[in-house]
C-alpha cells in the first residue's frame, strides 16, 4: 500500500489554496478567510468526493501475518472493503517454515501441465482447477471472516494455530489525497468544489453584518450573494458528479 509523500501533499494543498485565492479576487481585494477556513474547505471538498465519487476509491492488496491464537487485526485506515482473503495453503499452519504438499497437484502438474503436448489437456487442466477448488472448500483454503470498515478490524472465524502464515487480502482503499490532486480528471473538480465552499464561509461571515458603519451610510456587504453564488456553484460541482465529469464508473445494471 503506497505512502504519500507528505512534502509533495503539502505544496499541492498549497497549490490549491492559492488557486481559491486568486479566483476570489485576492491580490485585487482583501478577502477574510484565515488558514483554518482555507483547510476547512478543503476538508468538506475531499469530504464531499469521498462519500460521492466512486473515482475516489481504487483496488489494492494487503499482506496480513497471522499470529497465533489471534484472529483480529486492525488494517490500515485507508482500507474501505474486504472482498476476498487469499491464502497459500490449506489447512492448518504449524510454524513460519510449514507447507502443505498435495501428491495430486504435483502428479498433476508434471503429467499434464507441463508435458501438455503428450497428455492431458485443456480439459484435464479445468478438472484440476475444480479439484483445487474443492479442496479449498473442504480443508480450509478459504477464511471466512467479518470486516468492521469504522474499527477497520478483520476478525477471521478460525483460529490460527501457529505463527508466520502470511495471507493476501484483496481490499478497495481510499485513494491518497495527493492522487487526488494530482489527477487531472479529479482536479479541477476539486478545484471549483474548493472555491464554492470557500464562498459559503465567506458569505456566512458577512451576512452577520448588513452593512459597516462609515460616511455616506457606510458599505453594504455581500454576504447573502455570496452564499447564493456558492451555493449554485457547489450544486453545479454535484450535478458534475452525477454525470461522471471526474471519471466515476456509473452503477451497474440494479433490480429494484
Amino acid at each position: 500500500m503506497a505512502d504519500q509523500d507528505p512534502s509533495t501533499l503539502i505544496i499541492a494543498k498549497q497549490n490549491l489554496i492559492e488557486y481559491v485565492r486568486l479566483m476570489l479576487g485576492d491580490q485585487i481585494i482583501d478577502i477574510e478567510p484565515d488558514p483554518a477556513h482555507y483547510e476547512a474547505a478543503y476538508q468538506r471538498t475531499i469530504g464531499i468526493y469521498r462519500q460521492r465519487a466512486q473515482n475516489a476509491y481504487e483496488e489494492s492488496y494487503v499482506f496480513l501475518e497471522l499470529q497465533e491464537d489471534v484472529n483480529v487485526y486492525t488494517l490500515p485506515q485507508e482500507v474501505q472493503t474486504v472482498r476476498q482473503v487469499f491464502r497459500r495453503t490449506i489447512g492448518n499452519i504449524q510454524g513460519p517454515y510449514s507447507s502443505s504438499f498435495d501428491p495430486f497437484s504435483s502428479a498433476t502438474l508434471n503429467t499434464y501441465l507441463l508435458n501438455y503436448s503428450s497428455a492431458g489437456g485443456l480439459a484435464t487442466y479445468d478438472f484440476y482447477t475444480q479439484y483445487v477448488e474443492l479442496a479449498a472448500r473442504m480443508f480450509g483454503g478459504f477464511m471466512n471472516y467479518t470486516y468492521n470498515p469504522v474499527t477497520k478490524q478483520i476478525q477471521f472465524v478460525r483460529d490460527p494455530k501457529g505463527s508466520g502464515e502470511t495471507v493476501l487480502l484483496w481490499v478497495y482503499q481510499t485513494k491518497p489525497e495527493i492522487t487526488l490532486l494530482s489527477d487531472f480528471q479529479i482536479q479541477q473538480w476539486i478545484r471549483d468544489c474548493m472555491v464554492a465552499v470557500t464562498k459559503i464561509i465567506i458569505g456566512e461571515a458577512r451576512e452577520k453584518f448588513a452593512s459597516i458603519a462609515g460616511p455616506q451610510s457606510g458599505t453594504q456587504l455581500n454576504g447573502a450573494a455570496m452564499k447564493t453564488e456558492g451555493q449554485a456553484a457547489l450544486d453545479r460541482c454535484l450535478e458534475d458528479l452525477r454525470n461522471y465529469v471526474d471519471a466515476s464508473q456509473p452503477l451497474t445494471f440494479v433490480i429494484g
